[in-house]
């Protein structure tokens, strides 16, 4: 007797074939999100209606004699992290040993850039906690650089901010 099998599959929207996920940042450089990395996203996007939010950290490299930024890495959900369809709470010591192990590994070039979560509307905005949060984070966290990156995954599109340490004004990018 043949079984029924039921697969849940999440074909990848963000992109077309062969295209590349850049967005323009103030310094006339570029964030890329490498093809990795959207494969992770594309995993947690919030398709069906029980789904929960996914979250965690971003990781990646300042390109030398450049202005541009890759996003390599992301942290994943964890045990100890608090999931709900709209809500996500990092656990930050877990996620936190992840970071410094790859860190560590990548002998300094692989560093903290900032967070990302999903959201379940298809083009995604920041809520009011969100913001909230992301000020903390930009006030709260130790990081060299000047900025960090926020990103939220929808059902269909991915939404960039970068947040300024010393300002903590946070601006949407746009994509090029």
């Amino acid at each position: 007797m043949k079984a029924d099998i039921n697969i849940k599959l999440k074909t990848v929207l963000f992109v077309e074939a062969g295209e590349k996920m850049k967005y323009k940042l103030a310094s006339q450089g570029i964030i890329k999100l490498s093809d990795a990395v959207l494969s992770v996203f594309n995993e947690y996007r919030q398709l069906e209606k029980g789904d929960a939010e996914a979250g965690g950290t971003l990781l990646g490299r300042f390109i030398l004699e450049s202005s541009d930024i890759v996003i390599d890495k992301v942290t994943v959900p964890m045990e100890r992290d608090i999931r709900k369809r709209c809500y996500f709470k990092r656990n930050r010591e877990d996620h936190q040993k992840v970071v410094y192990s790859i860190w560590e590994e990548s002998r300094g070039t692989c560093n903290y850039l900032g967070e990302w979560h999903t959201h379940p509307e298809p083009h995604p905005t920041p809520s009011s906690h969100d913001l909230k949060e992301w000020e903390k984070v930009l006030e709260n966290t130790v990081y060299d650089a000047e900025e960090l990156f926020f990103l939220i995954i929808g059902t269909k599109s991915i939404g960039v901010w970068v947040g300024n340490k010393a300002s903590l004004k946070i601006k949407k990018l746009t994509r090029c």
